[in-house]
């Protein structure tokens, strides 16, 4: 399967690579103001794909470390988690046993009015 991935990458390169020499004439590019920027059709492409690489790069910067937050809160509390059990086995506490001795009354109490 990776050498699939590569003959596939290899092909697809090829295939850019034909299409940018075929696409070397002068391009002007109008901006605003009577601004104008002239140069190769494919240079002022690439321009704009890695423009647009690099602004969507940055578009996923606060989802990434959002996520490596949450990812290193959940190692932490399952960190914990492991902790408690290893130190239940080892003080020999099943967690039904300990749940049983923390039993609270649910019921009110009943008083006697008279």
């Amino acid at each position: 399967m990776k050498w699939l991935s590569r003959i596939i990458a290899a092909v697809l390169f090829i295939f850019f690579f034909i299409l940018a020499l075929k696409n070397t004439q002068e391009t002007a590019l109008y901006f605003f103001w009577g601004y104008e920027l002239r140069g190769p059709l494919v240079l002022i492409v690439l321009c704009f794909f890695l423009a647009g690489t690099a602004l969507g790069l940055l578009a996923m910067i606060p989802t990434v470390f959002r996520s490596r937050l949450e990812l290193s809160r959940q190692k932490k509390k399952l960190n914990e988690i492991i902790q408690v059990q290893e130190s239940q086995k080892k003080t020999g506490v099943t967690p039904a046993s300990a749940s049983d001795s923390t039993v609270s009354n649910d019921k009110p109490s009943e008083t006697q009015t008279g």
